[in-house]
């Protein structure tokens, strides 16, 4: 295996982490938003390139799998032999989904902190417009 692809166990490891860290509910302090944010962009790569070890990992198994059931697959109709493939990399499966909503709960979260950022900024403008002197 290439030595730049994650072992699979490592992943789910990785990914719980980063589920951790996505759970943690962030204030609506600015200073917290941009701390939050810069953490966001990192797990948003790394992220990213774990959803493409899984899919790795997901393939690999779908090809010894595919070959290793043949004698039955051919036997049945396509769609039920579909899902019966799906069926046998259904840890594969599950951490390959897991890892996509990983990097995209981190694109939304990022976008709230920018939404945070956005309005302390407004506020401070407000804030400073509301004492100028007429």
């Amino acid at each position: 295996m290439n030595e730049l692809i994650l072992p699979f166990n490592e992943i789910q490891q990785e990914l719980q982490k980063m589920q951790d860290f996505l759970e943690i509910t962030m204030s609506e302090e600015a200073s917290e938003a941009v701390q939050r944010g810069n953490d966001l962009a990192v797990y948003m790569a790394r992220s990213g390139k774990l959803v493409a070890d899984a899919k790795y990992h997901r393939d690999h198994k779908l090809r010894s799998e595919t070959v290793s059931q043949l004698k039955e697959i051919i036997k049945l109709p396509p769609s039920v032999a579909v899902k019966f493939i799906d069926s046998l990399m259904e840890e594969e499966n599950r951490i390959f989904t897991w890892t996509e909503r990983i990097n995209r709960t981190c694109t939304h979260q990022l976008e709230w902190c920018r939404t945070v950022i956005s309005k302390a900024k407004e506020e401070m403008r407000n804030f400073n417009f509301g004492n100028q002197p007429y």
